[in-house]
């Protein structure tokens, strides 16, 4: 009994020394490390290029929408090119159905006729009627001419054919001043008339013209070379949408409301690229500056480019990327001559020559470190590595300049705290079983 009593009690120790060796095994990683296995580098003094490498994709360097022309109504296509075809300058990419207008212009057309005709009539009429009111007003004249000169003798004759003289010439005085009053009436009469129907034929005459635009506009012509991209047409379902939903693109016979766009064409001679890059890069990019540009498309081919806009604002993240993600900034390289061969939707590689920074304390981009918003780096003190807070200068695709830190240091690659966490925790030694050994 003594003996089994003995026994357990050495278990009981047992266990007692293995739980603080496994105690101490865990905040071991919370330590400076000591592993000889860490890569290491040291911190280096001289001239750093600036060099920032991105990846991007071809695009038009102009991109016009085709829409279809507000003329009131549904419109029907009769002529489509279609994708992919080219269009040069001023060719027909869209044509409508113009049999509504031809009628209007048609319609426009025999009013200004019918017009036209009004008005030679009119003129024909009013120039009968003027010959003839000359002709009465100057009979009018002579009659009251001739009345006064039987008046001027009614003093040598008598008093009643007197009386007659005087009254013939108050009636001849009479029919002449409403004579020339319907001569006015008349003439304000014919020139209202002319005026409404000379108003009638300009409003024929506009017509035409508004119908002729329309049918002119009806002919949707590239305002630019480039490829043609037709639209998808919205209205195939009748209105209906849903998620997934694969609509078609145009095509001739379909109708089309007034405004709706039917087609892009995408400039072919004059391409710019657009990449993003990173944050860190952004602020040794400014415009102007020369740039290499390899198409995967045309491989063992550079071409020149020039940094164009720079985006202000870094990109938005999608739904799925976290907040803590390294925002991206877009940028737009200009190429120096234009290409035929360069083809929008082609990805491409770009190198910007950035400046040179002189004397500068630099290491590789992977002995950087970031924690809670500070920057780190594990630097060898002995047979440990010590956590110091470090400044970040400027960086480059694969170097970093930092202040803080002596030249000839020496820094590891990776942080040695992660890897004696991963090793003390695979190479624990299992914790033995209650009963201890028997």
């Amino acid at each position: 009994m003594s003996r089994v009593k003995h026994r357990f009690l050495l278990s009981a120790i047992l266990l007692g020394v293995l739980a603080a060796g496994a105690a101490i095994v865990v905040a071991v990683p919370t330590l400076p490390a000591r592993n000889q296995d860490v890569p290491t580098a040291r911190v280096t003094k001289g001239p750093l290029k600036l060099t920032v490498h991105a990846v991007g994709e071809l695009r038009a360097g102009r991109t016009v929408t085709l829409v279809a022309p507000s003329v009131g109504g549904m419109l029907r296509i009769v002529k489509l090119v279609q994708t992919g075809m080219a269009a040069t300058s001023g060719e027909t990419v869209v044509e409508f159905d113009s049999a509504d207008q031809q009628y209007a212009l048609e319609q426009a057309r025999s009013e200004l006729a019918e017009a036209e005709q009004e008005i030679v009539k009119m003129k024909a009429d009013a120039a009968v009627q003027g010959a003839q009111d000359e002709v009465a007003l100057l009979t009018a004249r002579f009659d009251v001419r001739r009345a006064e000169l039987d008046a001027s003798g009614n003093e040598f004759i008598g008093a009643l054919d007197a009386k007659k003289n005087l009254l013939s010439l108050e009636e001849a005085q009479r029919r002449l001043a409403q004579l020339e009053e319907d001569v006015k009436s008349r003439a304000a009469t014919n020139h209202a008339s002319l005026a409404v129907v000379l108003e009638k034929r300009t409003k024929a005459q506009l017509a035409m013209q508004r119908a002729e635009q329309v049918i002119d506009s009806l002919v949707v012509r590239a305002p630019i070379g480039g490829v043609v991209s037709l639209k998808e047409n919205r209205d195939a379902a009748g209105g209906m949408m849903f998620f997934g939903m694969i609509l078609p693109e145009y095509r001739a016979g379909d109708q089309v409301w007034p405004g709706r766009p039917v087609a892009d064409v995408v400039e072919s001679g004059r391409m710019e690229l657009r990449a993003k890059v990173d944050e860190s890069d952004r602020g040794n990019l400014t415009a102007g500056q020369p740039a290499t540009v390899a198409i995967d498309a045309l491989p063992g081919e550079t071409f020149m480019a020039r940094v164009g806009q720079l985006a202000g604002l870094a990109s938005r993240a999608n739904f799925f990327e976290s907040a803590t993600v390294t925002r991206l900034f877009d940028v737009t390289f200009q190429f120096d001559r234009p290409d035929p061969r360069l083809k929008a939707g082609v990805s491409a590689r770009v190198t910007i020559e950035g400046t040179e920074v002189p004397d500068a304390l630099h290491v590789p981009r992977q002995a950087i470190f970031d924690k809670k918003g500070k920057t780190y780096m594990y630097v060898k003190t002995g047979d440990r590595f010590e956590e110091r807070e470090i400044k970040v200068e400027q960086r480059s695709e694969s170097r970093v300049a930092i202040s803080g830190l002596p030249e000839g240091a020496e820094i590891a690659l990776v942080d040695p705290t992660a890897r004696s966490t991963t090793a003390s925790q695979s190479g624990a030694p299992p914790l033995p079983s209650a009963g201890g050994p028997r």
